[in-house]
C-alpha cells in the first residue's frame, strides 16, 4: 500500500471513529498532496509525498515557535497534535552521528578544505541523503567540519 493510499484510508477511518482533529489534519495533507500532483506532470512517488510531508512539518514547527512567542498555548497544542499525526507517516531521520560519517567521507572524497567548498559538499551530501536527514542539521555539521 502506498503512502497516499494509507493516508486516505486513515482519513476515512478517522471520520468513522469521530476523530475530527486527525480527520482535518489528514484532509489538509491530502489537499497539499493533490495540489503538488496537479503541478507535477507525473505520478507522485512515496519519496515525493515524504518531501511534501517534511515541508508541512517545517511549516508547523515554525507556527509552533511563533505561537509560543505570542503566548498562544491553545494554538501550540493544536499544532503539536498536527505534527504528531504527520510524523506518523514519515520515516525516522538519520542520527547526527550517521550524518556526520557520511559528510566526512564526502569531504575526503571531494578533497574539500574550507568553507569555500561548502556548496559542493552540501550538494553531494544532500543528493545522497535525499530526505533521510534534516537540511539544517547537515548544514551545521558541514560548517563545523569545514571551519
Amino acid at each position: 500500500m502506498s503512502l497516499l493510499e494509507q493516508i486516505r484510508k486513515d482519513m476515512i477511518s478517522s471520520l468513522k471513529d469521530g476523530d475530527k482533529e486527525k480527520n482535518q489534519t489528514l484532509k489538509m495533507i491530502l489537499a497539499t498532496i493533490k495540489n503538488a500532483q496537479l503541478e507535477s506532470s507525473e505520478e507522485l512517488k512515496d519519496t515525493d509525498i515524504e518531501k511534501i510531508l517534511r515541508k508541512e512539518t517545517k511549516k508547523i514547527e515554525d507556527s509552533i515557535s511563533q505561537y509560543t512567542q505570542m503566548g498562544r498555548d491553545d494554538l501550540v497544542s493544536k499544532e503539536k497534535a498536527d505534527l504528531e499525526i504527520i510524523n506518523a507517516y514519515l520515516p525516522e531521520l538519520m542520527s547526527d552521528e550517521d550524518v556526520k560519517k557520511i559528510i566526512e567521507s564526502k569531504i575526503n572524497e571531494l578533497g574539500a578544505q574550507d568553507m569555500r567548498d561548502m556548496g559542493r559538499v552540501m550538494g553531494t551530501v544532500m543528493k545522497e541523503l535525499d530526505g533521510k536527514a534534516d537540511g539544517n542539521t547537515v548544514k551545521n555539521i558541514v560548517q563545523q567540519l569545514l571551519s
